[in-house]
C-alpha cells in the first residue's frame, strides 16, 4: 500500500495528512487514476513546509475557540512534537491538541475549564 504525505493548512493551522492507495483502480475514476488520486492534487512547494518552531521554545496555542476540559502533561514534563498536551471542547466535541514544539513544559497557561479562543496559548514550552 503506498502512501503519499501532504501538508494542508486549516483555519490557519498546518496539518500533516496521510492518504493511503491501496492500488484499486475505480471505474468511476476518470484517465484510470485511483479513487484517492482523483480527489487529491499535489500542493505546491509553498504550502508544503510548515513554519516550525524551534525545539525547546514556544507556545502551544488552541486551534479553535472551546473550552479545555484536560491538561494531559504537568510543568517541568518533557514533551515532543506531536504528544496531546491538551483536550479542547468545541461544539461538543473533544479535540485533542498537539504539541507543536518539544520540550520542557515551562508553564500552564489555560487550566481545566478555561474558555480559550482560537490561538489563545494553552502551555508554554522552553
Amino acid at each position: 500500500m503506498a502512501v503519499r504525505k501532504f501538508s494542508i493548512k486549516v483555519d490557519g493551522v498546518m496539518h500533516e495528512v496521510e492518504v493511503y492507495d491501496d492500488g484499486i483502480v475505480s471505474s468511476n475514476a476518470s484517465n484510470n487514476q485511483s479513487t484517492a488520486e482523483s480527489f487529491v492534487s499535489t500542493p505546491k512547494a509553498e504550502s508544503v513546509s510548515a513554519p516550525k518552531k524551534a525545539a525547546g521554545s514556544g507556545s502551544i496555542v488552541a486551534p479553535l475557540q472551546g473550552t479545555v476540559l484536560d491538561i494531559k502533561v504537568s510543568v517541568g514534563q518533557s514533551i515532543n512534537s506531536g504528544d496531546v498536551v491538551a483536550i479542547v471542547e468545541a461544539m461538543k466535541m473533544e479535540n485533542e491538541i498537539p504539541a507543536t514544539v518539544s520540550g520542557v513544559v515551562k508553564s500552564i497557561v489555560a487550566g481545566k475549564g478555561t474558555k480559550v479562543a482560537a490561538g489563545d496559548v494553552i502551555i508554554e514550552v522552553g
